[in-house]
């Protein structure tokens, strides 16, 4: 096998290659045993977790007991044919797949701020480009003038 060659190399594997695979565009329908059948051909499993929720169905973590077949899993399934979809299987990656929910809470953390210090996105002031700056800005689509407070 592959997995056989690239032990007795000593082949450096990329820093991405990890024993947990993330895999996505599966069929909704999935269960756990196809799931072993389709990647238990590759190695021993430790763990297969599919998402069950509205945000998840669709996807699954499969974690390897060895780097190498999970290497080859990754190699081999990738654009594999089930039920009509083509599987993506990448490496799991944490810092990537926190991205997406840190962007959420900071703008959760955002709206908290907002409504603590009563500021709303409609009180922004905006900078007018075609005024010199400091002296006139817009504020709820009027122009105000900053020095005299009166409007222009």
């Amino acid at each position: 096998m592959a997995t056989i060659s690239l032990r007795k190399g000593n082949a450096r594997l990329p820093p991405e290659v990890n024993r947990a695979l993330y895999v996505r565009n599966l069929p909704f329908n999935i269960t756990s045993e196809e799931m072993y059948d389709i990647f238990g051909k590759y190695g021993a499993i430790r763990q297969i977790r599919i998402g069950t929720n509205k945000d998840t169905r669709g996807t699954a973590f499969v974690v390897y007991e060895d780097i190498y077949d999970a290497k080859t899993a990754v190699d081999h399934l990738s654009g594999f044919n089930v039920a009509n979809r083509y599987l993506i299987v990448l490496y799991y990656q944490p810092t990537k797949m926190n991205k997406k929910f840190d962007q959420k809470k900071k703008e959760d953390e955002i709206a908290k701020m907002q409504e603590k210090y009563g500021v709303s996105t409609k009180d922004k002031f905006v900078l007018d480009p075609y005024r010199p700056l400091g002296l006139a800005a817009r504020r709820c689509g009027q122009d105000l003038d900053m020095v005299s407070g009166l409007e222009i």
